[in-house]
Parts: structure tokens; C-alpha cells; sequence
């Protein structure tokens, strides 16, 4: 089967871990999907999507139906999981958990953040989405606390951030500030001024970067790869929105113990 490009993380390549930031590049759908879109969400053929995931989880050693993507809900809820389950069981949570070397943990994305994490130590994975909502709400906490009851340390727990859009191409209203700065006036750091009179700058990799660096673990990393602005290698949901087009694929992220 043919394996896509991936790119990876210098803090992941850990002993009997695997892991890849599936850029939109290998796969075989067409048009605003073209041609890894991994999102069973959007409006592409399923068929074509089912294939892209499948030459996914081959690259990071499973079975198709062994690549676990959650129903993504930009929730702080993480899930521990042990085997696959149903397309139609599908959880509604943003985070997965698991020590089982059977299986790869994915989230997708079109500009929100993708983390993955690691302690291979301990022998514990984790992956979540985690979009401004959830980076607010807690959903990168959740997710090593999750890891923690697994049996994971977090000073060694590595985690690192795939393609997300960068603050030069994330303008927000004075409402999206204001909710950030309510809960911690310290978070006004991340954002800086628009062209436009009462609107920002939202720096979301960096407000993930805070939240992770908080939690005391043993390293972060970001791929530092802006999915608005890298057309050939991201999707995106905003680009796709000031186009005007009709769709757009998703990324996916995903990790597997060895």
C-alpha cells in the first residue's frame, strides 16, 4: 500500500513510539478535497476517504480499522480507550488516551490544533484536537491527566503541535478577545492588533504552547506550520471560508506504540 508523506516532530521520535502529522498530500480524493482528506465529516466520497485513512494507519503500522478518530465536539473531555469500536459508536470527546500497542490514536483539523503525546517510559499515547475552545477549556490538561492514570509521568510526557493556523492569518473580534482576557487578563499577550479597528490577532499556537508548557512536562514542540497560509501541504477551514468554497478536507494526526 502506498505510505503518504508525513511530517514529524524531533521530540516524538521516542523507542516504540510512531507517529505522523498527515499533511493533505498522498491520497486519492479530488477537487477542494485534493487528495489525503481524512475527515468522515465533510462531503467527500466516502469510499475515497476511507482509502486515504487506510494508507494513514498503514504508515503508522495498524490496521484500518484500528486508527481511532474520535467524534470531535470542542470538548475538554480525553477518553481512555482499550479497542476499536463501530464507525457508529464513535465517542463525542476531543481527547484519546491509551497504552495498548495495538492501536493509533488521530484527531483531524483544518486550523485548529493537533497535539500529540508521549511517554514512552510508561508506555502511554495520547492525541487530541484542540481548537481555541478547547485550549481554553482545558482540553490539552485533560488529556495528561488522562495519561497520568495510565500510568504516565508527565516530566515525561513529551507533546508536540501539528500545522495550525498561525496568528498572521487568525483575525478575531473584540468579543473573541474579550472571553480570553475575562478568564486571565495575563492572555491578552496573545493577541496583538489587526489592520482592522477593533479586531486582533489570535496567536492559538502560542496560547497552546502556554498550556503545555504549565503543565510541567518533559518537552513541546511545534511544527510551526501555518494551515492557512500553506495551501499546498493544509487544509483549512477559514481559507476555505473567505473562497467561498463549498467544503474543505481535514488533516490527521495520529500516534501508534510499537
Amino acid at each position: 500500500m502506498t505510505h503518504p508523506p508525513a511530517l514529524s516532530a524531533r521530540n516524538l521520535d521516542l523507542p516504540g513510539v510512531r507517529h505522523a502529522f498527515f499533511t493533505r498530500e498522498g491520497g486519492v480524493s479530488e477537487g477542494v478535497y485534493a487528495s489525503l482528506n481524512g475527515g468522515v465529516g465533510s462531503r467527500d466520497e466516502a469510499a475515497r476517504v476511507g482509502e486515504n485513512r487506510a494508507r494513514m494507519a498503514a504508515r503508522v503500522g495498524v490496521a484500518p480499522e484500528r486508527l481511532l478518530v474520535p467524534f470531535q465536539i470542542h470538548s475538554a473531555d480525553a477518553m481512555t480507550v482499550s479497542e476499536p469500536w463501530a464507525p457508529e459508536d464513535r465517542p463525542r470527546c476531543d481527547g484519546l488516551v491509551t497504552r495498548e500497542a495495538s492501536l493509533a490514536l488521530g484527531v483531524t483539523g483544518a486550523d485548529c490544533g493537533m497535539l500529540l503525546f508521549a511517554d514512552a517510559r510508561a508506555g502511554v499515547i495520547g492525541a487530541c484536537h484542540s481548537g481555541w475552545k478547547g485550549a481554553l477549556g482545558g482540553m490539552i490538561e485533560a488529556t495528561v491527566v488522562a495519561m497520568e492514570k495510565q500510568g504516565a509521568r508527565r516530566a515525561d510526557i513529551h507533546v508536540a503541535l501539528g500545522p495550525a493556523i498561525h496568528p498572521e492569518s487568525y483575525e478575531v473580534g473584540p468579543e473573541f478577545s474579550a472571553r480570553f482576557i475575562e478568564s486571565d487578563r495575563a492572555f491578552a499577550r496573545f493577541f496583538a492588533p489587526s489592520p482592522r479597528e477593533g479586531h486582533s490577532m489570535f496567536d492559538l499556537p502560542g496560547f497552546i504552547a502556554s498550556r503545555v508548557e504549565a503543565l510541567g512536562v518533559a518537552s513541546f514542540e511545534s511544527l510551526a506550520v501555518d494551515t492557512y497560509t500553506d495551501e499546498t501541504r493544509c487544509f483549512s477551514y477559514r481559507r476555505s471560508v473567505h473562497r467561498r468554497e463549498p467544503d474543505y478536507g481535514r488533516l490527521v494526526s495520529a500516534i501508534a506504540l510499537t
